[in-house]
């Protein structure tokens, strides 16, 4: 997989498109389809993927339509789809994982059959050499394989041929068919080769041999390829096919693909959720561990949301359909893992300039090689020659290079899916692989994010429930969790909330509104500040009531502050674990809060952290990722608000915490699906592994064709005496692409932070 990136600059039409390719064999397939993509007007960024056998496209809406990209694909000779506008993920990746199935045992027989075949030809020449009459045998033999087992390698080549250009198909097609040819020539005009003193020599089994070797090692290929997309096939199968629908006075099943948002579905214990939706009758606890990581059941009662995929345990659920068929979680997080697995790693750039001109300089390198051994070779010039150019055409292989980073990004995003952790991409893994400086929102990221109310302060004439009516009725309009503490309080308390009306979220500071023409503002000493509100005399009588950790959000109606709401927030039980690990990791760890200093430096002390940087506001935070920058740090950023998205977006690498703002998700790079700050050092862990193994692979898939071409070209002739049978070289190519490919499946089991 690699990236081809046209000149010119994004525009406010830019659009993105993902789209299958079908027919592509190596990684000179994907460079050329890839090309073609960015050559085209209008096309920002193309993007092809070997593994996937997928295209994704960004481009100018203004200047081309999709249908004129699926062209260029097809005037490149494979042939492309548009995906529906309301595809299912889910069930397009279902029928995908049948057909990868289906390829692998196909290629498995005709791998066996042409061995086998292979194999009885050796055996039969053994007592028959010579004999005119098992020549024809043989010929009828290797015909019926190359025709059979063979076609669609030189069904390809040849469409490749007409579109002038070459593929891995192409260099099979060569050496197969040059050796087939003479030996068609060997068997039906003997004396053409007796006549200048060469002997007619066949070759048949060892075409048989080389094509059930190519395919055997296409076949296991095929089956690891599917190994790495397993964790994306487990995520497809965890609905169930039928939901259990209200209708009337009775409960009818439905198939998925029928259940509309708004309906009514009821789920018994130890049945899985079908769709996303709200609880309105009924309790339970449900596994979400398919989508979080997370063991333990978690409770379940009226108006909280489930998720399709997870599993109900004790109690049965009645429920109200929201989100279903393609926007339904399990379904988003499907195509977010088609996303990151098709996308590219920087890294992969080398292997796509090589693999551009790689076969035209193997096709040149096997004439030169047929050419020096015809004229320089003492005797037995010609088959020499011949067994020479094909042993170079069929031990180069391209495929590795193609496979080498995307099989790594494929195993390792799956891996990370198994652990609740949700990598949107190739790019993604190489820069967080490279972070040493990790930088950590407070409230939500290393507290709970569930603050609660300690106590009320009155500081004026207005009584404790006054100033908590005030608060919530403000705070209700907001998205903070300090603000849902307040709100919880109040109507824990029955105490009913008022209408406000000119309603601002000033974002890392507070809110302010209007109630029945009074002008209220809640937050810290920075919104009050701003708002020009006396609160120098408050903060300092309040220093006693805010320690141990705890926040204060100041109250002020008409520009005097009437109260103080103490909130206090509890440190995750994993986050002092997880900042060990990240130090293990050699990595700098910052605290960096809106929040005031002592708060901070309480939580800090808690966890372990040494540096804090507190009472920032958003665009500060932002400040000081790029300050972090300017020192040649690579820094991630963990957050889960609003206030965090830019910092998000400014960092290296953005991690976003489980139940973040849907804005902090989409900021980030990194999304983890459970509140556990351990997936931090985990994400980190993975990446360097993941980076070790992509530089394993394009070693070995370089240093693989460095030295087998020569070696098949006969470098070694003058000092050994010999050289490389075309069989051997067969066997050699077919290992090289699965060698890629196993060395990328250890992700799976890889040890992590």
């Amino acid at each position: 997989m690699g990236t081809a990136v046209n000149s010119g600059n994004a525009t406010k039409n830019e659009n993105s498109i993902s789209f299958p390719v079908t027919g592509m064999t190596c990684a000179a397939c994907q460079a050329r389809v890839q090309r073609a993509l960015a050559a085209e007007p209008g096309v920002i960024d193309a993007s092809v993927n070997l593994l996937t056998n997928t295209a994704a496209v960004r481009y100018d809406a203004g200047t081309i339509v999709p249908q004129r990209l699926i062209e260029a694909v097809r005037a490149t000779g494979y042939d492309a789809e548009l995906p529906r506008a309301d595809e299912n993920p889910l069930l397009a990746d279902s029928g995908q994982g049948s057909a990868e199935a289906g390829e692998a045992s196909s290629l498995a027989i005709k791998a066996t059959a042409s061995v086998a075949a292979g194999a009885v030809a050796m055996l039969l020449s053994m007592p028959f050499m010579g004999d005119p009459r098992l020549n024809y045998v043989l010929l009828a033999l290797t015909t019926a394989i190359l025709i059979w087992a063979g076609r669609d390698i030189y069904r390809r080549a040849w469409k490749a041929v007409l579109h002038r250009t070459a593929d891995m198909n192409t260099l099979i097609a060569l050496g197969t068919g040059s050796a087939f040819i003479y030996s068609v020539v060997a068997t039906v005009a003997p004396g053409l080769f007796t006549r200048n003193s060469i002997a007619p020599d066949v070759y048949y089994e060892a075409v048989m041999f080389i094509l059930g070797l190519v395919l055997a090692g296409r076949a296991i290929e095929a089956r690891a390829r599917r190994k790495t997309s397993a964790a994306l096939r487990k995520l497809v199968t965890l609905l169930p096919p039928v939901a259990r629908v209200e209708q009337g006075d009775a409960w009818i099943e439905k198939p998925l693909a029928e259940v509309r948002s708004g309906e009514t579905v009821v789920v018994r214990p130890g049945e899985r959720i079908p769709v996303d939706g709200v609880v309105i009758g009924g309790g339970s606890e449900v596994d979400e561990s398919m989508l979080t990581g997370e063991p333990l059941p978690v409770a379940k009662g009226e108006g909280d949301a489930v998720v399709g995929g997870t599993v109900n345990t004790t109690g049965a659920l009645r429920y109200r359909a929201t989100s279903v068929g393609a926007n339904s979680v399990l379904a988003r997080i499907v195509k977010l893992m088609h996303e990151a697995q098709g996308s590219r790693a920087p890294i992969q750039r080398l292997a796509d300039r090589v693999s551009a001109v790689f076969v035209p300089a193997v096709v040149a390198i096997a004439i030169a090689t047929f050419l020096a051994w015809y004229f320089l070779a003492d005797t037995a010039a010609l088959p020499r020659a011949i067994a020479a150019a094909v042993s170079v055409l069929i031990i180069a292989c391209p495929c590795a290079m193609g496979l080498a980073v995307p099989t790594a990004v494929m195993v390792a995003t799956g891996r990370g899916a198994g652990l609740g952790l949700l990598i949107k991409g190739g790019e993604t893994l190489q820069r967080a692989g490279d972070v040493d400086t990790v930088v950590l929102d407070k409230t939500g990221t290393v507290t709970e994010g569930s603050p609660r109310v300690a106590r009320v302060i009155r500081l004026a004439s207005s009584d404790e429930s006054e100033i908590l009516r005030t608060a919530a009725s403000v705070e209700r309009h907001s998205e903070h969790p300090v603000g849902a503490a307040v709100v919880r309080a109040a109507i824990e308390q029955n105490i009913s909330l008022e209408a406000v009306s000119n309603f601002r979220s000033l974002t890392g500071s507070g809110v302010t509104g209007t109630i029945r023409e009074h002008e209220v503002a809640v937050g810290n000493v920075q919104l009050m500040r701003n708002l020009e509100i006396d609160v120098d005399v408050v903060v300092k009588s309040a220093a006693t009531e805010l320690q141990d950790g705890a926040s204060g959000l100041y109250v002020a109606v008409d520009g005097r502050v009437v109260g103080l709401i103490v909130v206090s927030d509890s440190v995750r039980a994993s986050a002092r674990e997880a900042v060990q690990k990240l130090e293990e990791l050699g990595l700098d760890v910052v605290l960096l809060t809106g929040d005031r200093k002592s708060t901070a430096e309480a939580v800090a002390k808690e966890t372990g952290i040494a540096r804090v940087v507190a009472e920032v506001l958003p665009q500060e935070k932002v400040e000081e990722i790029r300050r972090l920058q300017a020192m040649n740090r690579v820094v991630a950023m963990v957050g889960d608000g609003i206030n965090d998205a830019p910092a998000l977006a400014q960092a290296d690498v953005g991690i976003s915490m489980a139940k973040g703002t849907d804005i902090a998700i989409e900021a980030s790079d990194i999304a983890l699906m459970r509140s556990d700050l351990r997936g931090v050092p985990a994400a980190i862990s993975l990446s360097r592994q993941t980076m070790k193994t992509m530089k394993q692979n394009l070693f070995w898939a370089f240093v693989y064709n460095v030295i087998g071409i020569p070696i098949a070209a006969g470098v070694l002739y003058p000092v050994t005496g010999l050289m490389l049978s075309p069989i051997i070289a067969s066997a050699a190519m077919a290992l090289s692409s699965v060698s890629v490919v196993t060395n990328s499946l250890r992700l799976r089991r890889a040890r992590l932070a």
